[in-house]
């Protein structure tokens, strides 16, 4: 607990900053706050992007999480696995391009609107309280302007598709909106980010086709169960702090009972993807990526350490090779049309 003195001084601080940021009519992206003794401010060690960037956009590439681009590949894998099985040969380049800009753009808003959310939650667990708003190195206002100039972005992308895309991508922001709540009230979280985070395998088929199919449907089904295997896993870093603060997770549910649940999750995962293919008529190399995915499912169900943080991170990684693999499948296969 910090002694009252200091809580006085950090009041009238943020009173004054205030008052000044009014009297002055600035900007607040203009106004970077400066951390205290107390607040962490983002190491250029970390990561190269942190390097090249000027200091005071230093926070805000860490909140939309540019420092740690899993999550962005997580999310842009099934939007390049459906563009690639709805082509009559080889995807459309520009359709690629669109799709991992709007999955670097939508996962960055998802993440400044997570933390907005799970500010508290943020501060009470050991390793997210460093995090921009947690910390208080960006402030809340601050960081609701951030959040409306990454949607802006993502609509100018999400315009360049056909209009039945274009709807069915505007409805994704239901669920992006949705996600950070469910850990309140629901242990599987993981199930609801599955929803969101494999948006992309129908809204990929969408932008190709200009409509939806099975293959699209199972192709998203088989991504759903991926994703609670892999953020089971992830979510296993954090059991101990989220018992405690009453935060809900497929972790905290399943708890010894993972690994078994880990093989059933990548198994119906497998299953969904091997469907999609075939119902897409789709050559056999496809089915040698997908043996090669199954071997890194079967490597993380064996390896799996649950109450090793630095063994859930490395398991939790490994699932972009999942996604690199299939995807280089799909491609290779339809290179043969």
């Amino acid at each position: 607990m910090a002694p009252l003195s200091s809580l006085v001084v950090r009041i009238h601080s943020s009173i004054a900053l205030s008052c000044l940021a009014r009297a002055l009519k600035i900007s607040p992206f203009l106004m970077i706050a400066r951390p205290s003794p107390q607040q962490t401010e983002p190491q250029p060690s970390a990561s190269l992007i942190l390097s090249i960037l000027p200091r005071r956009w230093r926070p805000y590439a860490v909140l939309a999480r540019l420092d740690k681009p899993i999550g962005t590949w997580l999310l842009l894998w099934p939007g390049l696995w459906s563009i690639a099985l709805a082509a009559p040969a080889l995807p459309d380049v520009r359709l690629l391009a669109l799709f991992a800009a709007g999955a670097l753009v939508m996962r960055s808003a998802g993440c400044v609107f997570n933390d907005i959310v799970d500010r508290d939650f943020d501060a009470r667990v050991e390793r997210t309280r460093s995090r921009p708003i947690a910390s208080g190195v960006i402030s809340v206002k601050t960081a609701i302007a951030f959040l409306i100039l990454l949607l802006a972005l993502g609509l100018v992308i999400l315009l360049q598709l056909n209009t039945f895309a274009i709807i069915l991508g505007a409805a994704s922001l239901v669920l992006v909106f949705t996600y950070p709540f469910m850990k309140r009230i629901t242990y599987w979280p993981q199930a609801f980010l599955g929803l969101t985070f494999n948006w992309g395998a129908l809204l990929g088929w969408a932008a190709v086709e200009g409509g939806l199919a099975w293959s699209a449907g199972l192709l998203y089904a088989g991504g759903i169960a991926w994703t609670l295997g892999y953020d089971t896993i992830y979510a296993h870093q954090d059991k101990e702090d989220d018992a405690l603060i009453g935060v809900k997770s497929s972790a905290l549910a399943l708890g010894d009972k993972t690994k078994p649940w880990l093989w059933a999750f990548y198994l119906v995962a497998a299953a969904g993807f091997a469907a999609a293919g075939a119902l897409a008529n789709i050559a056999w190399p496809f089915y040698a990526g997908l043996g090669a995915v199954a071997l890194l499912f079967i490597w993380q169900a064996v390896a799996l350490q649950i109450n090793d943080p630095g063994n859930c991170l490395a398991k939790f990684k490994l699932n972009f090779w999942v996604g690199a693999v299939l995807f280089a499948g799909i491609v290779a296969a339809r290179a043969m049309v």
